[in-house]
């Protein structure tokens, strides 16, 4: 079946002069000169005139293996510029010069037919492309070439599984696969996801007499790096002859997919010490992992290299630039990469606007809000996020709710769950529970874990019991592995001294199999991660230079009249188990280990899994002023920059 073409035969002749010379039995044939010039037309970008001189003279199309270069040439021309016109119009010829009987094989001779399919898929014509594609199926035995450009154009228009389906009929009519095949197949696989189907295609790789070059492997590797399936990631790595930019991204990524961090940073020093380079999606891939470890010193690394390029960096880099700054507490890093911005897109102003909410400079995003709009650029929801969630750490409670009436009312954005989550814990951190509730109960969608635990950790704060059970029941249904919901439930019960309900929040726990995340932090010093964990570093606290500095600290603090608040421990012990405790939190470890490593003055960073504790909070301000030092301290809730004795918090986390 050939699809409708509508398209006006009456096409002027061109002026172009052409040498005809007699051939046998009267017939004409052309000479080279059409030929060539058909070629230089087509190199030259002149489809109009390439068309038209075929055009004149149908009849010339002939079947030579210059005459199929130069066809060939012209479609790869059509391609590049993606002119469906041109295209059709010599379609339109072949299958003319089909109906008249001539050179029959042309049309079907796998080059052309391979490129006029890529053609369609490129322009969105599927339709078309499968025409092509279809006609003469049956009755003679189709190239792979013409298989897998078939299959490319349906996964260029994310038709995976008609992709797929193509590469399996390609199979059952017992067509070899190559790796231009092997390596469609895989990436389709991939982005299914199928791990089953792309197993099998891995099996056909093994057995295949090609040996698989390095966009196959490239491509394996990514197959399994989607699918979390790690063992196999290294043995493809490992087994691959060469290895190239891509092949470390897909190591790197598989790392970084699966939270495994510091693999992902190793992987990527490894990649610099065997002078691999880097690519873009290279630093978009690593910077967030220095981000998420607060690894400054490496991040840092990272944007020296970005300067030295002799490439201008694309705007994904520098956005994960500004948000790796944003995450190790470098807010004038943030402003000055952006600033220095040739062209940003919402995400950049979005991640600036990000980092200033989470390290308690949400003065400062108001401002870039502002900014923001008087530049023509308009928010999302993402913005009203950073804005709302900025305002609540900072106590902006009018400011949050007048952002919120005006989210859908001036900037036509709809508020989400997510947004109703930020107004709840906005207004519960206030104290204004009743309005609050009165939130949940009137959102216009069911209320999901986001929206009880706001409530809930507004209950904590509050000391609201009752209200915090009732969020806690439903919490208990909709998250029931979650254990930071009956954490915070217990919590809210030592708080208030109900130490039976503690214990039966913690036996519900032990029940159900669910264990408290411990407390851990860590500190970068030099090109080292130093991990801590709550009550743990036994080694450290036990040496002479922690206890030397831990005793100068401690007069100190004495001087100033700082007392050990043991209240933040709700557990029924004793007193000087408690003071045990909190001495042995995990930032506190950390904390100590930088000031014994690292040179006086220089600021110190930590990040913590959980939320800081309000003595550690104390301590460390205090620790600020004895030592001159900036503390940027980063827990799961927000930024602390600690300096002077005060924290950019102002004690409301």
């Amino acid at each position: 079946m050939i699809a409708a073409i509508s398209l006006s035969t009456n096409i002027p002749a061109g002026s172009t002069n052409i040498t005809v010379t007699s051939g046998p039995n009267g017939t004409k044939k052309h000479s080279k000169p059409l030929t060539s010039t058909l070629k230089w037309l087509a190199k030259s970008g002149k489809l109009d005139e390439a068309l038209r001189l075929i055009e004149s003279s149908p009849s010339r199309l002939t079947f030579t293996e210059l005459d199929v270069e130069a066809y060939s040439l012209l479609l790869h021309t059509c391609i590049s510029r993606k002119s469906l016109e041109h295209g059709r119009r010599l379609y339109l010829q072949l299958l003319l010069s089909k109906d008249r009987g001539n050179n029959h094989s042309l049309l079907h001779n796998p080059t052309l037919k391979s490129k006029l399919i890529t053609l369609y898929s490129v322009c969105g014509r599927m339709d078309e492309a499968r025409s092509v594609f279809e006609d003469g199926l049956e009755d003679e035995q189709v190239p792979e070439s013409v298989w897998v450009a078939m299959a490319i154009g349906y996964l260029r228009n994310g038709y995976l599984v008609e992709a797929l389906l193509v590469y399996c009929e390609m199979l059952i009519r017992f067509v070899q696969p190559g790796n231009f095949a092997f390596s469609m197949a895989l990436k389709a696989c991939a982005e299914l996801p199928e791990l089953r189907v792309g197993r099998a295609v891995h099996a056909q790789i093994v057995k295949s007499i090609e040996e698989p070059d390095q966009v196959v492997n490239n491509a394996l590797l990514r197959l399994y790096a989607e699918n979390g399936c790690s063992i196999e990631v290294f043995r493809v790595f490992d087994t691959m002859p060469e290895r190239n930019v891509v092949s470390w991204n897909s190591l790197i990524a598989s790392f970084a997919r699966r939270d495994q961090v510091f693999e992902s940073l190793d992987s990527f020093r490894r990649m610099q010490g065997e002078g691999m380079g880097f690519s873009w999606v290279t630093l978009t891939t690593i910077l967030p992992v220095c981000g998420r470890l607060t690894a400054l010193h490496c991040g840092k690394e990272i944007h020296a290299q970005i300067v030295k390029s002799t490439k201008r960096p694309d705007v994904p880099v520098l956005n994960s630039l500004i948000d790796m700054y944003a995450k190790s507490g470098e807010i004038d890093y943030c402003k000055r990469v952006f600033e220095r911005m040739q062209s940003k897109d919402l995400t950049s102003w979005n991640t600036l606007l990000t980092g200033y909410a989470n390290n308690g400079f949400i003065e400062e995003g108001m401002k870039l809000f502002d900014q923001m709009v008087e530049s023509g650029v308009r928010p999302d929801g993402v913005t009203f996020i950073a804005l709302l969630s900025g305002c609540s750490h900072a106590g902006l409670t009018d400011e949050g709710r007048r952002l919120f009436n005006k989210m859908k009312l001036v900037y036509g954005v709809s508020p989400t769950v997510e947004h109703y989550a930020c107004l709840v814990d906005l207004l519960g951190r206030a104290g204004r529970i009743k309005e609050a509730l009165d939130v949940v109960e009137r959102m216009p969608m069911k209320p999901t874990g986001s929206i009880w635990g706001s409530l809930l950790n507004s209950c904590r704060l509050q000391g609201n019991v009752s209200l915090a059970e009732f969020a806690a029941k439903e919490l208990f249904e909709l998250e029931p592995t979650n254990p930071g919901n009956y954490v915070m439930l217990s919590n809210v019960y030592a708080n208030a001294g109900m130490w039976n309900d503690v214990n039966r929040v913690r036996e519900l726990m032990k029940h159900r199999g669910i264990k408290k995340d411990a407390g851990c932090s860590w500190v970068q010093i030099r090109n080292r991660i130093h991990t801590f964990l709550a009550g743990g570093g036994f080694e450290f606290r036990n040496s002479a230079e922690f206890k030397k500095v831990w005793n100068e600290l401690t007069d100190a603090m004495k001087e100033v009249g700082y007392i050990l608040d043991t209240s933040v421990v709700l557990h029924d012990v004793n007193e000087e188990t408690k003071a045990m405790w909190v001495c042995g939190h995990s930032e506190r470890v950390a904390v100590m280990f930088a000031l014994v490593h690292t040179a006086a003055g220089m600021p110190i960073r930590i990040t913590k899994n959980i939320r800081i504790c309000a003595d550690c909070h104390s301590w460390v301000k205090i620790v600020s002023v004895i030592t001159g030092r900036l503390i940027v301290l980063r827990d799961t809730n927000r930024f602390h920059h600690f300096k002077g004795g005060a924290c950019s918090c102002k004690d409301h986390w």
